[in-house]
């Protein structure tokens, strides 16, 4: 399944930095896309503002097809407290550009990736094509919600793999 995972964050983050590029954050001193897995960073109290957060919540595995196919259920997490600019102001504006960048990297085809292996990063390799692919459901965004200053919206999708050997 970490496979799976990986591959979706990987895609997800790419179409984001393409719909926007100037969606970016600084984590630990490093400038980097404005999404990230919480499974992969410190542990942390802070919520980061206007930063897509993927939370992987349920899963499971279905052995009755030759081939074991995974679901994953992926939150995604993001806020926002608008611009300084306009004092907050735009808090709707913004969060409704973030609500269609996530549609658009996710509700736009394909909604099916080649699945990688990104174990070799970790030793300065680099990411491995495996045999079969990752495909996803549309997303569905929940209610907002209002978080002090902030305003908040947490949206789901299920991601879907099949299992190579070695992968279970």
């Amino acid at each position: 399944m970490q496979n799976a995972k990986d591959t979706f964050y990987e895609i997800l983050r790419s179409r984001i930095t393409a719909a926007n590029p100037e969606r970016t954050i600084v984590l630990r001193g490093v400038t980097r896309p404005g999404v990230l897995v919480e499974e992969n960073e410190l542990v942390t109290t802070v919520t980061i503002p206007d930063c897509f957060r993927l939370r992987w919540i349920n899963a499971s595995v279905d052995s009755a097809n030759a081939v074991p196919i995974a679901t994953l259920t992926c939150e995604v997490l993001y806020e926002t407290a608008g611009t300084a600019a306009n004092a907050g102001m735009d808090r709707g504006r913004q969060l409704t550009e973030m609500d269609a960048e996530l549609i658009g990297a996710l509700n736009s085809t394909p909604q099916t990736a080649g699945k990688q292996s990104f174990a070799a990063l970790a030793s300065g390799g680099s990411a491995t094509a495996m045999t079969t692919n990752i495909w996803w459901s549309d997303v569905v965004l929940e209610s907002l919600a209002v978080e002090a200053d902030r305003i908040a919206r947490t949206a789901k999708v299920t991601v879907m793999s099949c299992e190579e050997a070695g992968e279970l």
